[in-house]
């Protein structure tokens, strides 16, 4: 067998079985995009947000960046609590919907009502749905259906966007 051969093989089998991959338009989440990402900071109001922030972090959050799979400390969180927007504090995601995907990156089967705005992303060449929070517009990650019941949703989440705030003891 040649190499670009078994290359294209190789290829192939990820087109098939790499999630989002091929999938139709109507095999995407239930969630209806924007036809653009809603940026409702001005550049004044971000920079101010901005300072207590990492680099990582801003480059996630405005430029639709990743970070490396597998570093967050939020995949090993079990407590009860809130996931946060760590720019503008606005409570994305209750600890009860978090799952452990095999991703690297925290992973939900459900965002609290109004918390999230939705777009399309092709910029891979096939369509995924990003998600950014609704206050501040910084980009959290990307939304699949291949997540667990009640859902069946999967948010994969950048860990270094969110903030952990537990509930209080008693």
């Amino acid at each position: 067998m040649k190499r670009r051969d078994f290359m294209a093989g190789v290829a192939g089998a990820v087109f098939l079985v790499w999630p989002g991959l091929g999938l139709a338009r109507d095999r995407m989440p239930e969630i209806s995009p924007a036809p653009a990402r809603a940026n409702p900071l001005g550049a004044k109001e971000r920079k101010k947000m901005n300072q207590n922030l990492t680099r990582e972090q801003c480059h996630v959050l405005d430029d639709e960046g990743t970070e490396r799979p597998f570093t967050s400390p939020h995949l090993t969180e079990k407590r009860k609590g809130t996931f946060v927007c760590v720019r503008c504090k606005t409570p994305l995601f209750k600890s009860n919907a978090k799952f452990d995907s095999g991703t690297g990156w925290p992973s939900f089967y459900e965002a609290i009502p109004g918390a999230l705005g939705t777009s399309e992303d092709t910029r891979l060449g096939y369509t995924r749905i990003e998600y950014h929070c609704a206050k501040c517009g910084g980009h959290q990650g990307h939304v699949f259906n291949d997540g667990p019941n009640p859902t069946g949703l999967r948010y994969c989440n950048n860990g270094v966007t969110l903030e952990f705030i537990p509930d209080p003891q008693p």
